[in-house]
């Protein structure tokens, strides 16, 4: 198996090298002006990807008064795992094909965003059963340079790392903490507010009043989900939004950080995850605080996160006395990464999930190394991605003899306007 494995990343490292296209840099893509662009978008809010007028199709009517601009991307990945005990499992499949339109109407203060997904994944059939397409709908309006307010569905401000679009990720996807205590997409109200106080020191303030129940969800609800984040950048803003994209790509020329937190209190909510996950048997309440850190400088990049979920009673139960459950428990997460100069980046993550005492019986200690390999061609917007992951299965509640470790190597190409 480890030749096999070792095998298989040898040709991805010699795939990725042997890439003879040199790659424009991400400075000489991002004109002084499409960065202005950028920093005047209400769009700015990040929730949602990035983006400027001058990438994409872009239409304009000749009045000026409404503008279209249509970005698509693909995700095309191979995906093997080396199950200790059982057979090499392998996996082929488009993780997600997204189709994205934005711009203003009648004036550049109103602006909108739509987002559509078209693969099974990314509509979460399995748990939805039915075509979950429209993951965006967003209507924004800016009252002023520091207030922006936001009406429809999308990302809430929660963790760093969910908030940044899975295609400016510097791994193949996101941590298992991400995939299981993030609060995700909903449909609600937002406001961002973002001043300077003095010299560089800037803040961000967050906030959202949303249903808790996830996207596209269509039952009446009688409880509402409750958001707000602060973000702190005391040495100024990040190049192009640098915080919001994974890797130095920007390769910052002084220091930069930002300090985010978050809290989400979830009333009444249906699903296991809150926003995501499959229907719970009888309604709960829960709380999800977050933490989160970045720096980058001279495309050197750490980032971590700590989420911690909290529920007085997880567990909900059917006649038939079967279980479904709020993960409630710590998540950690760290990686680092550094970009060479010819756009080759080499990362790091340690990441761990330790579940609470009342979902211990059913859930395990779970901890991920990874080490990445990533090729930009066009910043992250056409990219060769390779990861190899070393899992630490926990024993866990009455199947001690369940541990165990695995391999997991991933290969990605994404591509993108």
């Amino acid at each position: 198996m480890i030749r096999s494995l070792l095998s298989l990343q040898l040709f991805v490292v010699c795939f990725i090298f042997s890439w003879t296209w040199q790659p424009l840099k991400a400075q000489d893509t991002l004109s002084s002006d499409s960065i202005q662009a950028m920093i005047d978008a209400p769009t700015q809010f990040t929730q949602v990807p990035y983006f400027t007028f001058g990438k994409g199709l872009g239409l304009i009517s000749p009045d000026s008064v409404f503008s279209l601009n249509i970005r698509f991307r693909i995700q095309n990945r191979a995906v093997f795992n080396f199950n200790e005990g059982d057979p090499t499992n392998i996996e082929g499949k488009v993780r997600r094909l997204r189709l994205r339109f934005d711009g203003f109407v009648y004036h550049p203060r109103v602006t909108y965003v739509i987002q559509l997904s078209f693969t099974p994944e990314d509509m979460d059939w399995e748990r939805t059963q039915f075509p979950n397409i429209l993951r965006d709908a967003m209507i924004f309006y800016k009252v002023n340079r520091n207030l922006t307010l936001g009406l429809g569905q999308t990302k809430l401000p929660g963790n760093r790392q969910r908030v940044n679009s899975s295609g400016d990720l510097q791994f193949v996807d996101r941590s298992i903490v991400n995939a299981t205590l993030n609060v995700d997409r909903d449909f609600g109200i937002q406001a961002k507010y973002a001043r300077q106080l003095k010299n560089n020191f800037h803040y961000v303030l967050l906030g959202a009043i949303s249903t808790g129940k996830g996207r596209n969800f269509f039952q009446e609800v009688s409880e509402l989900s409750y958001t707000g984040r602060i973000e702190l950048l005391p040495f100024g803003l990040f190049e192009a939004f640098g915080d919001y994209f994974e890797g130095d790509l920007m390769r910052e020329k002084t220091p930069k950080l930002s300090i985010g937190m978050t809290l989400n209190q979830n009333y009444n909510t249906l699903r296991t995850g809150g926003q995501i996950g499959v229907l719970l048997y009888q309604p709960t309440d829960m709380a999800t605080y977050m933490s989160d850190w970045l720096f980058k400088y001279r495309g050197f990049a750490f980032a971590s996160e700590f989420l911690y979920r909290t529920s007085e009673n997880p567990l909900t139960f059917n006649e038939e006395n079967d279980v479904r459950y709020v993960y409630n428990g710590l998540g950690q997460n760290f990686q680092a990464s550094y970009l060479l100069p010819n756009d080759l980046e080499f990362a790091g993550r340690y990441t761990r999930l330790n579940p609470g005492e009342k979902i211990r019986v059913y859930e395990p200690d779970l901890q991920h190394i990874t080490v990445g390999l990533t090729r930009y061609l066009r910043g992250h917007r056409l990219k060769l991605q390779s990861d190899l992951t070393y899992e630490l299965l926990g024993a866990y509640g009455e199947r001690p003899n369940l541990s165990r470790n695995n391999f997991i190597w991933r290969f990605q190409v994404e591509l993108g306007i």
